[in-house]
């Protein structure tokens, strides 16, 4: 049986994956320290034979017994709300975390594979934006805790690639919804949808001319699977190109929920990215990958989710308490 390492498995995304090596038929070593995941995305897993959990920061040296194969690298906050409340730690996940990581793997001869995101790309002058761009980002900006954090993360792994000869793989994702999501993390969708539910007006960022491209969960995973058993070493753009201004985006929001909520425009926050469009050629070419999941089925699987929340969950302003967390 094959062994996998997925750090930031309690978050989103890691515990779609846990569920997905886990359904691959690999033994899966999930690690998460638990500052913006949630133990109720794995707590279904914890029965399994071929899973175990460590409560670990990846910051911190990291040991694993016996041989090791594979390592997916997601431990990150991955919303502005995070990076406002712990920029420290967002900048030492993406650094200190990833060199961890790839120095486990260089112990173990193992293949790793680490999250990048299409916030390097940062508010582009480019679009679509391909692989071969290099982004504009404002270092010093309150974005630039998490888009440089990512920018260091592609450097340092493919220095490893280069000079350590370690197995390396990075993908770029592009805004990602689904089940799991923190109703309450900032980001637009989860955001949109809960003052949907709680009967709340929709506020948009700016005049919501402003565009982005969101691919559902189940999509994301699978282009990751195949990047992972690709050989390929470049970054590649995972993402859906279904390219939606934020206000028709908030407009479909109140459609789907069929509530009578009105759009309320607020000013747009420091350095966010007027658009957002990935290029998915390379990942149609190498991997043989594209979205399959419409927009309209993935919010209507989301919505469902949602819907299912208690309520004290549903009106609590963030689900994570960062309050007596050092900084």
């Amino acid at each position: 049986m094959k062994k996998i390492l997925v750090t930031g498995a309690a978050g989103f995304l890691g515990s779609h994956l846990c569920d997905r090596f886990i359904q691959e038929g690999y033994y899966v070593i999930a690690m998460d320290n638990l500052i913006t995941g949630r133990m109720e995305n794995i707590q279904h897993l914890f029965k399994l034979p071929n899973f175990e959990f460590y409560d670990h920061d990846v910051t911190n040296f990291i040991h694993i017994p016996g041989d090791l194969d594979y390592i997916l690298h997601f431990a990150s906050p991955a919303s502005p709300i995070d990076y406002l409340k712990i920029p420290i730690q967002t900048l030492k996940v993406s650094s200190l975390g990833t060199h961890n990581c790839l120095g486990l793997a260089k112990a173990k001869n193992a293949r790793i594979l680490v999250a990048s995101t299409s916030e390097i790309y940062g508010d582009p002058q480019v679009h679509p934006q391909n692989e071969e761009y290099w982004g504009n980002v404002n270092p010093i900006g309150p974005r630039g805790v998490y888009d440089e954090a990512k920018r260091f993360q592609e450097a340092l792994t493919m220095a490893y690639h280069t000079y350590h000869k370690v197995e390396t793989r990075i993908v770029r994702i592009f805004n990602t919804y689904g089940p799991r999501m923190r109703l309450n993390d900032g980001r637009a969708l989860p955001a949109f949808i809960g003052q949907a539910l709680r009967g709340e007006d929709i506020t948009v960022f700016g005049d919501g001319s402003q565009t982005r491209s969101f691919c559902y969960v189940d999509d994301l995973v699978e282009g990751i699977y195949r990047l992972l058993m690709s050989d390929h070493a470049q970054p590649i753009n995972i993402g859906n190109p279904d390219e939606i201004s934020i206000k028709e985006f908030a407009e479909e929001i109140i459609q789907l929920t069929n509530t009578k909520q009105q759009v309320v425009l607020r000013e747009l926050p420091i350095d966010d990215p007027k658009q957002r469009q990935p290029d998915i050629s390379r990942a149609k070419e190498i991997l043989n990958w594209s979205p399959k999941v419409s927009r309209r089925e993935g919010l209507a699987r989301t919505y469902e989710y949602f819907k299912q929340l208690s309520q004290e969950e549903l009106h609590k302003k963030d689900h994570n308490d960062f309050s007596n967390y050092k900084r």
